[in-house]
């Protein structure tokens, strides 16, 4: 029940797992750091994987599947790679009773996996582009976790692509860092920032990581997905060459880039509330849940119970993708189960009782804004579609608000500090681009470069504004920086 939830305000860390919990999203594993998602949770991920397909297909994208299991010679071939995976890795070196005569790596990413098929798969430039994508697991050995947002075992879908030239491969992955962006914004109702990781934060083996960062209602900042331009460095590592239309032999150019069941954790953190789950229309299993009411066993009840069926089949005909479902149980009270349709976030709940149907209406409440409206049965199919657009509409506007309400810009180290002190949100500014500045908005600040912003209102350098951390003005640029998870 919603009163298991502890306020947002008290302890937004314990208020986001017990929301995970309650509504039943997830559940911790036997296996120490892992997760068990529940249905609640995996219907949003599988409405986050079939949205997301289909604008990954439209990319020339198709999918394919690789091995969980990597040899661990593999990874060596790429060094910067294998050091930065590292301390991740779960190995096996037992099978079937015997030792291994190589080491596997259960994937932490495929990029080596791949990259030995794509070695055999790509001869001529007529192989090329060659774009892949695959929706699997993978592990990571993670020291501290937490439900979706940091756990050893998680699901993804990870791309990777082959193109003749830096430009293509580069082009690729300025690509899909739109399609994440719309997604975000479309589908999941979560505003982001987009732009470049900076060197330090780049992923390992990539000439340039791209980025999206969500905020979440403490102000921390969320990365929510990647895409990588990785350049000819791992087809060095498996010969991965062509013969191009002039006749000489030449190394691919690569992008790779994954999101993950992460953004079930940044939807809950973005939306949600002390009463439970909020979720955006586009990624709800039910739409609606309609709720008879009535005594047990009496007349007025069996006709209310006739008239929630016909009500469900004419929103279902006004529109057949809407999901309706009619709660039927009568061995729950009515306030029970008001409780539980706000904590697991279903976004419309329509109430009918024996006095409504003598006025021929219901009661219609909204899950974002907690608002009801007494309606005639006739005009709730028209307007439960037209609610439904307007509640995505309205999530994505208020994140919007908040983001932009908390996000600040900073003219010099003072400033900086103090935001960050204060836990104001993502602070703005000019960054000379040193390595010692980024690390000290670590150490002195907990707090990191998210992204240096790609968005053409901020994408100028800023030579004229000194850098937030040390003042100094050169080929300064804009940073987006945050505490963040």
């Amino acid at each position: 029940m919603a009163e298991k939830i502890t306020p947002r305000e008290t302890d937004f860390s314990q208020w986001y797992l017990d929301v995970v919990l309650n509504a039943r999203l997830a559940d911790y594993s036997p296996v120490k750091g892992c997760m068990v998602i529940r249905p609640n949770g995996y219907s949003i991920w599988e409405k986050i994987r079939d949205s997301l397909d289909r604008r990954i297909r439209a990319t020339g994208t198709r999918n394919a599947y690789f091995p969980l299991f990597i040899p661990e010679s593999f990874l060596s071939r790429e060094a910067e790679h294998v050091e930065g995976f590292a301390p991740e890795l779960a190995v096996v070196t037992q099978a079937g009773g015997k030792e291994l005569e190589e080491r596997l790596v259960v994937r932490p990413t495929s990029e080596t996996i791949i990259n030995s098929m794509f070695s055999k798969w790509i001869q001529s430039y007529r192989d090329l582009p060659l774009k892949l994508n695959q929706w699997a697991n993978v592990v990571r050995w993670e020291m501290r976790t937490r439900l979706f947002l940091r756990t050893t075992e998680f699901l993804w879908q990870e791309g990777h692509t082959c193109h003749a030239t830096p430009e293509e491969a580069e082009q690729m992955s300025r690509e899909i860092l739109d399609v994440y962006r719309n997604f975000c914004e479309e589908t999941l109702a979560m505003p982001v920032y987009w732009g470049l990781k900076t060197d330090s934060e780049r992923f390992a083996g990539a000439v340039r990581t791209y980025c999206i960062e969500g905020m979440m209602q403490d102000r921390k900042a969320l990365q929510a997905g990647t895409t990588h331009f990785l350049g000819d460095n791992f087809a060095k590592a498996f010969e991965t060459k062509f013969l191009d239309s002039d006749g000489k032999e030449k190394l691919v150019h690569q992008s790779s880039w994954g999101v993950s069941t992460r953004l079930i954790g940044g939807l809950v953190m973005t939306h949600s509330d002390d009463k439970g789950l909020v979720l955006p229309p586009s990624v709800a299993e039910t739409h609606v849940v309609i709720i008879p009411i009535g005594k047990k066993g009496s007349p007025e009840l069996e006709s209310v119970l006739i008239a929630s069926e016909k009500l469900a089949e004419a929103i279902r005909s006004s529109n057949a993708s809407v999901c309706v479902q009619v709660d039927a149980d009568m061995t729950k009270q009515a306030g029970w189960k008001f409780h539980e349709v706000e904590l697991i976030g279903i976004p419309l709940r329509i109430e009918v009782g024996p006095r409504d149907l003598d006025k021929n209406q219901a009661v219609v409440a909204r899950r974002d804004t907690g608002k009801k409206e007494f309606l005639p049965l006739e005009k709730i199919p028209a307007f439960v579609t037209e609610a439904l657009g307007l509640m995505q509409k309205n999530l994505l506007d208020k994140a919007k608000k908040f983001r932009d309400e908390n996000t600040h810009r900073a003219g010099s180290y003072e400033e900086f500090k103090k935001l960050m002190a204060d836990n104001a949100g993502f602070v703005e500014g000019a960054w000379c681009q040193g390595k010692e500045c980024e690390e000290k908005a670590k150490t002195e600040n907990k707090s990191t470069i998210r992204c240096l912003p790609l968005d053409s209102a901020w994408n100028k350098i800023a030579e004229k504004d000194p850098c937030i951390l040390c003042g100094a003005q050169k080929e300064n640029v804009r940073a987006i920086m945050a505490k963040s998870y």
